[in-house]
């Protein structure tokens, strides 16, 4: 009933972000501009034409972000496993530091190499002491992740284009500087072909290897960027991953409404070795249903500030990396569950222009 239950609450949140893309679009009072005008203007030469990655509008990529993250108390239940008995016990908060980049280190008209980071810490605060080991960790020890990932976007022509996406993420109970073994490092990836139709309409599909549900899978990928032909309203998403309905109030003042699933797959070895336990790793993935508003406040710095739901996807304990799927019956180590929260997240953002 759980799983049916995530299955409904996110086919009803992407039907919710794409359905206007299906609705008869109004007609503009007057004919829209064709801009590849300028740039066959520019093209006089005879060179070759390459589509670019974004629609109009579109909110700006961020290059370097630096935010902090918050969730509100909620009930955590922790099952058996061993002799050690289930429990629940409330958590304050939860909250940490969250670092990103994403830098272009090639930019040509033919060729985007896009290479980024990561970093994002979870403290957590209980409102009492818990003898039970995997509380303790997360109490005492917190969890983090860093990353490192790379983007290719390759324009075929002006309408057709792929992307390949490839991170390598290390998750853990550690402490900086102390990481965890590079064995422990998990990948992902994306592989997506395209068509950019024209400047408000930018789509492609694809599949992917993710621990967005918090242990891996392989899932088919749909990217849909468009901007309604008035240009105040848009659609931004990655289905099933991410899609959120964009209103521009002005070049320098955004807002959204949707969701994302977040989630990966964190190694415990403070818990390691506790009732022959091997290999634990914590299954986490939230569905984050979001109110988001991001504002320039100078040039290219921008502040993002969002608020919503945090709803418990997984967060279940495994022994060892591997594939269960969707329709898997592998037992888990220990099966755990959150109540929902409120969460908060406010950034400062350098932007591209």
């Amino acid at each position: 009933m759980a799983n049916l239950i995530k299955r409904l609450l996110l086919f009803f949140f992407i039907g919710l972000i794409t359905l206007p893309a299906f609705a008869q679009e109004p007609e503009p009072d007057d004919e829209e501009e064709d801009f590849s005008m300028y740039a066959d203007a520019e093209l006089a030469d005879g060179a070759k034409r390459f589509c670019t990655n974004k629609v109009l509008d579109q909110s700006p990529n961020k290059l370097i972000s630096i935010g902090y993250d918050f969730q509100g108390s909620h009930d955590m239940t922790v099952g058996a496993w061993g002799t050690i008995p289930a429990t629940t016990v409330r958590v304050n908060q939860v909250s940490g530091i969250r670092l990103n980049g994403n830098v272009p280190v090639i930019s040509k008209t033919n060729m985007l190499l896009n290479i980024g980071y990561s970093y994002w810490e979870a403290h957590y605060s209980m409102a009492q002491f818990s003898n039970n080991p995997f509380v303790s960790t997360l109490d005492t020890r917190g969890l983090r992740t860093a990353g490192l990932m790379a983007t290719f976007f390759k324009p075929l022509n002006e309408n057709q284009y792929f992307i390949i996406q490839a991170q390598a993420d290390l998750n853990g109970d550690y402490f900086l500087p102390d990481f965890e073994p590079l064995s422990y490092l998990r990948y992902s990836g994306a592989a997506i072909y395209g068509w950019k139709k024209h400047d408000r309409l930018f789509y492609g599909f694809g599949m992917s290897r993710t621990y967005r549900i918090g242990e891996v899978n392989y899932v088919p990928i749909m990217l849909y960027n468009y901007t309604f032909p008035s240009r105040k309203w848009g659609i931004e998403s990655a289905l099933p991953v991410r899609a959120q309905l964009r209103r521009n109030f002005n070049p320098r003042t955004l807002a959204f409404f949707g969701y994302e699933l977040e989630g990966q797959s964190y190694r415990l070895s403070n818990i390691e070795g506790i009732e022959g336990v091997k290999n634990p790793e914590l299954r986490r993935s939230e569905l984050r249903i979001r109110f988001t508003f991001e504002r320039s406040l100078k040039d290219f710095i921008w502040i993002s500030a969002q608020a919503g739901l945090r709803y418990n996807w997984n967060f279940n304990v495994d022994e060892g990396d591997f594939f269960r799927g969707f329709f898997g019956e592998q037992p888990y180590l220990f099966e755990n569950s959150l109540t929902n929260a409120m969460y908060f997240n406010v950034s400062i953002n350098l932007v591209s222009p």
